[in-house]
């Protein structure tokens, strides 16, 4: 442990988990710690569903009914992959895929007007959708056909719009899409949290679209991807990957001090040892006073015997319900997993339902999305306030990751993931710096 290292890790979720795989990689000396005896933080998945009840306090132990303890994987920040995005692409470029598998997610669906529905992201799921009467749908067709040819490079794809002036709200303008097309094309495709993004220019959200489609294309049923035995399989993913290019990793390490000299990190105690490093990485919790409070989220795991209705018998999804369907601000999110997953015993569900806070009663804002799930055997409610740095972390070189959002997919933290990198490194991020540069026949010729 007295040693020096490059970098020093604090926290195992996946944001650093991913962070100290790149280090790794890249030939810097990394000691990764955690004050827990398991990998993933904030983003664990807790096995067996005995943990799961002690970590909300509930008395007793689960029913028989549950089935077998050890059976259950349940993620704490219900989260998807798409298909065709940067997570994916990490997961490639680093070759992590191979200590994993994983099940397309079987269907995306919107809420109106009390009722779901599935989400219409083809020309021909449009046609066929009875969320829009017969007009609204060519419109929306039309729509569809202009994103999908539009090239941020080629104006003639661009149709008289420019892409970094034009505002998003005057494109819906120009196709003439009502409030419900606009609803879900803004919530449920681009996959925003709120309306901010109308009076934005067009551009990111006509990628963002793209991504949606583009990932879906890729397996057809929806654009999402979920690793089978939970979302705590991927920071042990990326841990590996350091490991192999000789990381260091420390569990069950109680975090004593960050040693400063002159305002800049040199070291970190733990157990009466100092281990130095020049810079030093970690979430919120290890530096509670270099983070500024930035809302809250409620997630609610919800166990069910049922699929949820009206989703097809989907053994897997995820359903949106929009702000302006439920009279808030931002989006209330619901992730459906199950026994598919290797995450619940036989015949069980689990849903996730997730939002932002925006009053002082926030279990009844998500009032709507449990409706949709009754009847439910259990639930497990958790508040969580969200975290970001107070300062980039240049003078002092400690960089903090943001907490996990009420998103359900990782392209935010994956955001946060390229700012630490070009924070900490100096230089934009780089997919191609994840490379392997050595071969790793299985995970086991670790040292070649």
């Amino acid at each position: 442990m007295n040693e020096e290292y490059d970098v020093i890790v604090l926290g195992t979720g996946l944001t650093e988990c991913i962070l100290s795989g790149i280090m790794s990689v890249n030939g810097k000396r990394v000691l990764h710690m955690d004050r827990n005896s398991y990998y993933g933080g904030e983003s664990a998945s807790i096995t067996p569903l005995e943990d799961l009840y002690k970590r909300f306090n509930l008395p007793g132990s689960p029913p028989d009914s549950m089935g077998r303890g050890r059976d259950w994987n349940v993620d704490l920040i219900p989260k998807f992959l798409m298909a065709c995005g940067q997570l994916v692409k990490m997961l490639m470029f680093t070759e992590v895929t191979r200590y994993l598998d994983f099940k397309v997610v079987e269907g995306s669906f919107v809420y109106k007007g009390g009722k779901i529905y599935k989400v219409p992201s083809t020309e021909a799921e449009a046609l066929g959708s009875s969320l829009m009467g017969l007009f609204e749908k060519r419109r929306f067709r039309k729509f569809l056909v202009y994103v999908a040819s539009f090239e941020d490079d080629d104006p003639k794809t661009h149709e008289g719009v420019d892409p970094r002036k034009t505002t998003m709200r005057d494109v819906y303008r120009k196709f003439d899409l009502g409030q419900v097309v606009i609803d879900f094309t803004g919530h449920a495709l681009a996959l925003y949290r709120t309306d901010d993004y109308l009076d934005r220019p067009c551009l990111e959200t006509i990628k963002r679209i793209k991504l949606y489609s583009e990932s879906l294309a890729r397996y057809g049923k929806s654009p999402y991807l979920y690793p089978l035995y939970g979302l705590g399989e991927l920071p042990q993913g990326f841990a590996r990957l350091s490991a192999i290019y000789g990381g260091t990793y420390m569990l069950n390490k109680p975090i004593e001090e960050i040693v400063m000299e002159q305002g800049r990190v040199v070291g970190v105690k733990s157990e009466g040892e100092i281990a130095r490093c020049k810079q030093l990485i970690c979430d919120p919790s290890y530096v509670p006073d270099r983070v500024c409070k930035a809302g809250q989220v409620i997630r609610v795991i919800c166990i069910l015997n049922h699929a949820i209705k009206n989703t097809n018998d989907a053994n897997s999804c995820q359903i949106i319900i929009p702000q302006n369907q439920v009279n808030r601000k931002s989006d209330i999110y619901i992730c459906m997993i199950s026994f598919a997953h290797n995450v619940a015993a036989q015949g069980k569900y689990i849903a996730i339902v997730s939002t932002t806070v925006e009053t002082s009663d926030p279990e009844s804002e998500i009032i709507p999305a449990l409706e949709l799930l009754e009847p439910i055997e259990q639930k497990f409610v958790s508040l969580s306030t969200l975290y970001t740095p107070s300062d980039p972390g240049t003078e002092s070189q400690i960089f903090i990751s943001r907490s996990y959002d009420a998103t359900t997919h990782f392209e935010t933290t994956c955001d946060d993931i390229k700012d630490i990198y070009k924070r900490t490194m100096g230089v934009e991020f780089d997919f191609e710096e994840m490379k392997r540069k050595r071969t790793d026949v299985f995970g086991e010729d670790e040292q070649q």
